[in-house]
């Protein structure tokens, strides 16, 4: 897997906490790869960590040949890693249009952004901030993507979406991934996530406690679905999980 992503005993910090302890996994181009757990368990702190927004602790983060958790922000996304963050992180004062073109100002990654989310098209001189819920996330998903990434950080997709919009943007994602595209999602609806997915990380506590194929988590919900929506309310909830 030397063209994707791969966390080699990561811990991660927040607040001066570790929160992330000893996480290994693969994200491969090509696949998405599910990360999840319940609110509190850690996923959040791990994308941060990724990305570089939260210090790690130890272990190593490579991203195609090159080992990257030394590097800056900017620096990692110019690797090319891009990171979703939950909260649709529109710039509200900007039009759709102007919000692309902070990224690439190229009538291409507009016309790219428009054939992938059409609804979109007819609001290109609308401000991001009256976009229903909906909109501001492919919005934010085609900002993303204009940026050309080999790999997406998506944390929680759906958040406060109605299903049938977060399927439709599940499907976008499963079409990227198609194209070549690696992704790594956190999400809450985790039926709809191992559909679409290739391989699962189960995360509790902050270690990663069970990763399986996505087709067999599907088949085994009493023993991993129900756990995941019930535990990890206590003492290892930590602000990155926590809804912004």
């Amino acid at each position: 897997m030397n063209d994707g992503l791969l966390l080699e005993g990561v811990s991660v910090m927040r607040g001066g906490l570790t929160i992330c302890r000893d996480v290994t996994l693969a994200v491969p181009r090509g696949e998405i790869t599910v990360l999840l757990g319940a609110n509190g368990a850690g996923k959040t702190t791990l994308l941060d960590g990724v990305m570089g927004l939260a210090p790690l602790a130890g272990g190593a983060i490579r991203f195609g040949s090159r080992r990257i958790d030394g590097m800056p922000v900017y620096r990692r996304a110019a690797q090319g890693l891009a990171y979703v963050e939950q909260g649709r992180s529109v710039f509200a004062g900007l039009t759709v249009a102007q919000n692309i073109a902070v990224v690439d100002r190229s009538r291409a990654a507009l016309a790219a952004a428009f054939e992938l989310f059409p609804q979109l098209a007819g609001k290109r001189d609308v401000r991001a901030d009256r976009l229903s819920g909906g909109e501001q996330q492919m919005l934010v998903i085609a900002r993303a993507l204009a940026t050309r990434p080999t790999l997406l950080l998506i944390d929680e997709l759906s958040l406060g979406l109605a299903p049938t919009v977060a399927r439709s943007l599940l499907d976008v994602l499963a079409e990227q991934a198609r194209q070549g595209m690696g992704v790594l999602l956190v999400e809450q609806f985790a039926e709809a996530a191992l559909r679409v997915g290739a391989t699962a990380h189960i995360m509790q506590s902050g270690r990663i406690a069970r990763s399986e194929a996505c087709g067999i988590l599907l088949q085994d919900h009493a023993s991993v679905l129900s756990p995941y929506f019930l535990a990890g309310t206590g003492a290892d909830r930590d602000a990155g999980d926590s809804p912004r």
